[in-house]
């Protein structure tokens, strides 16, 4: 009977925090019969490969950019005093921080190591960068996971507590496994009991979380911890509550915490890049029947937010305002599409897939298709030439708006699509577009993006404040 919980990255850089109300939990009658898994400290994965938002480049885009330039070691050197500064606010024992360092830096070596044969290597005619890079992204994410948990690992021991690192990073590892293989080995022999496990949130296996996860690659080694060690639930701790909307945008006081909810609507927040989950990672907690609890690493008292399969709202409401910005609209108009979608679709699906532009949403009519992508301006552009060179009569505009949502797990009220247009009519905001499917769990507008902000608001104000939830739209147990 244990339980698996993931630490995020801004939690981590919070050590006393995380200590105090996460592994020293008061409420608690034991520390064990739990397994983390952590995230490396906030903003460290960004420096190993570049940043999540900005795109500021880190060790591995300034490595992957260039055959010649030495630009990425002049970066990890400044990555190895970040890190060794990390272990100087943590450790107050010098032969302890002396340890940290000593571990990480022997990471940072190796990692620089290979780096540098590797651009060796590639010098030569016969041998593709390219088709190395993946590798190296999975290498030297995996760092910053291992840095976390083992810094986690001997602090805890520091507070009496049996911790154990288990690294997952097949580092030096001379064979190659599947993720459930690397996971079965590495608890196998673990009696959590009586050892608090302090797991990598990277691990290693011979096709690559990174391919198909990206920078979710930690939830997916967390769901699967769950389902193979068979877990009565899967808790996941944030700097914040999954809340009806982004306190900073309505308040503090006027965002409360959702309480309970479905994997459904954990995937509508998925897709706008709000994750509570990564779908993927999702699907296998759902399929095993393992609820998810999202808690605020602040209120340890609070029950936070419990995810379900099964969950529906006693009555119909919407529970969370979510969006993004930065969203562009991919128009493409033609006369003769009519009674011909399907053959332009496949081909414009093709194209956005080529150019890895990831879809938010999409609208048909008679002679237009828009896309709603996440994607670089760059990306864009080369989507944009590539369908017009398919379809050369095609009217093809492109535009950046930002995406609002109303979600819930179940939203069959009357009139709630007239009362939301309206609340943003009454704010002078004009809307682009609106889409509401059948399964009738989320309402999508489409606005300008400097509208963004008193979107959400109005929005929030409309279909969530006025019904005074309390201290939770439904109190989770």
């Amino acid at each position: 009977m244990h339980t698996v919980e993931k630490i995020g990255g801004t939690s981590m850089s919070d050590y006393k925090s995380v200590r105090d109300n996460i592994f020293l939990n008061p409420n608690l009658s034991t520390p064990y019969n739990r397994i983390f898994v952590v995230s490396a400290y906030a903003g460290v994965t960004n420096k190993l490969l570049e940043h999540k938002k900005s795109a500021q480049p880190g060790v591995y885009s300034l490595f992957a950019d260039s055959m010649v330039d030495s630009n990425w070691q002049e970066h990890f050197k400044q990555l190895s005093v970040s890190l060794q500064k990390i272990n100087e606010n943590l450790f107050t024992d010098p032969e302890q921080l002396i340890s940290a360092n000593n571990f990480i830096e022997e990471r940072l070596e190796d990692a620089r190591n290979c780096l540098l044969n590797l651009q060796k290597l590639c010098q030569h005619g016969h041998f593709s960068l390219t088709s190395h890079l993946e590798t190296v992204k999975e290498m030297l994410a995996s760092i910053g996971e291992a840095h976390s948990a083992w810094n986690t690992a001997l602090l805890l021991k520091n507070s009496g507590i049996n911790a154990c690192f288990v690294d997952l990073t097949g580092w030096r590892s001379a064979s190659h496994m599947s993720l459930d293989e690397r996971v079965n080995l590495a608890f196998k022999d673990l009696d959590l009991a009586s050892c608090l496990p302090i797991t990598t949130g990277y691990a290693h296996s011979e096709t690559g979380l990174m391919s198909t996860f990206d920078r979710g690659y930690s939830e997916m080694t967390f769901s699967r911890i769950a389902v193979l060690t068979d877990a009565t639930e899967a808790i996941i701790h944030k700097e914040f509550h999954l809340s009806s909307a982004d306190p900073n945008l309505v308040g503090e006081e006027s965002a409360v915490p959702i309480g309970r909810t479905n994997y459904d609507v954990a995937d509508q927040l998925a897709n706008l890049g709000m994750e509570a989950i990564h779908p993927k990672a999702a699907k296998g907690l759902r399929q095993s029947q393992i609820p998810l609890r999202v808690k605020n690493t602040f209120e340890p008292k609070h029950l936070g937010t419990l995810i379900t399969g099964s969950y529906v709202s006693k009555s119909p409401c919407v529970e969370i305002i979510a969006g993004c910005k930065g969203i562009y609209a991919l128009e493409v108009f033609d006369q003769a599409m009519a009674g011909n979608i399907h053959n332009y679709d496949q081909v414009i699906l093709k194209t956005v897939q080529r150019f890895k532009g990831y879809i938010v949403s999409k609208d048909v009519n008679a002679n237009t298709i828009t896309h709603y992508l996440k994607a670089s301006l760059k990306t864009i552009k080369r989507i944009c030439e590539a369908i017009q060179d398919d379809f050369p009569e095609a009217e093809i505009n492109q535009k950046k708006v930002a995406i609002i949502s109303a979600i819930g797990s179940d939203m069959q009220i009357p009139g709630l699509l007239s009362k939301a247009v309206n609340a943003l009519a009454k704010q002078q905001i004009s809307v682009l577009s609106i889409h509401q499917a059948m399964r009738q769990v989320d309402i999508q507008f489409f606005i300008e993006e400097d509208d963004y902000d008193d979107a959400v608001r109005a929005l929030h104000a409309e279909l969530i404040e006025v019904h005074d939830h309390g201290d939770a739209i439904c109190l989770a147990s």
